[in-house]
């Protein structure tokens, strides 16, 4: 009981910090589901979504500015897909892989442009900042919204796909992507939707983790992006509830060993366990075993 007082804060910042990992590797999941590509710029997204609240919160009310940032991450998110991905659809896919991690420093580099370097402070969210006393912690409101949130988006995004026709789609594609094309899917659409809604997902994750963790720089979306694509493998990629379960697992974790006094060691255990697991079951926990087609 002891122990639980003692690490409850840190508890409850590990289930928020894996809330924020499972919106993040839910982009990483269904874009691997139906292209099989890692896309690698996607925690880049989430850093250019931080970057745009900053800037549209010094001249807009906070109730224009979240809208916007959404609005403006979809559209990124958008735009990266037909420009990038899409000519490169017939391409190997090593090609796309490339394009992916240029699209990343290239967004990198330009946020360093306009940043100019230093880094921006996160724009104060007067409800989510919030202190919240539970038992014998207190916690910011942040902490407890970020997993309800993640939660209720992950059934929204589950009902998407296997009660409407653009889910079906995406069902169709992620099975056997020629085939869907042959059928008359509009496999174009599909994808452009699956990464709006990855895109969308950054972005709520960006505002629920920049609100923790209030620092904006070029590179921010590097470490919590590399964190997600592990939950993502470490649930089994292009398993929804595998990203989830295993951003939570990730999160939970770190933040028990940082509770323990060995904070330099946190990073340096997600992808230790990203190695236990690809040794131990290569597929991730919820993952589908893959067949060649001969």
């Amino acid at each position: 009981m002891d122990w639980l007082s003692k690490n409850l804060p840190y508890l409850i910042s590990g289930v928020a910090t894996g809330g924020q990992y499972a919106m993040i590797a839910i982009g990483y999941t269904m874009v691997y589901g139906i292209l099989r590509l890692i896309n690698f710029a996607h925690g880049d997204i989430f850093m250019v979504a931080g970057l745009v609240m900053v800037y549209a919160s010094a001249s807009l009310p906070l109730w224009l500015s979240i809208p916007l940032v959404l609005a403006a991450t979809v559209a990124l998110g958008f735009v990266i897909e037909r420009v990038a991905y899409k000519p490169l659809r017939a391409a190997p896919r090593m090609s796309a892989m490339i394009s992916a991690i240029g699209v990343s420093y290239l967004l990198q580099n330009v946020a360093l442009y306009v940043t100019g370097g230093p880094a921006k402070i996160y724009p104060e969210l007067p409800f989510l900042n919030n202190p919240v006393p539970i038992g014998s912690a207190t916690t910011k409101m942040v902490n407890l919204v970020t997993p309800i949130l993640t939660i209720v988006l992950v059934f929204a995004l589950l009902w998407l796909i296997n009660h409407t026709k653009v889910g079906m789609a995406m069902r169709a594609a992620a099975k056997d992507f020629e085939t869907s094309q042959l059928m008359g899917i509009k496999i174009n659409s599909v994808i452009s939707v699956t990464f709006v809604i990855g895109s969308f997902l950054a972005a709520v994750g960006s505002i629920m983790y920049f609100t923790s963790y209030t620092s904006v720089v070029p590179t921010s979306g590097a470490m919590p992006g590399l964190k997600a694509f592990v939950a993502a493998v470490f649930g089994g990629i292009g398993s929804i509830p595998g990203a989830v379960i295993g951003a939570f697992i990730i999160g939970i974790c770190e933040n028990i060993i940082k509770g323990l006094g060995w904070t330099t060691f946190s990073d340096a255990f997600t992808f230790a366990l990203l190695i236990v697991i690809l040794v131990a079951k290569p597929t991730g926990l919820f993952g589908e075993k893959a067949t060649d087609k001969v």
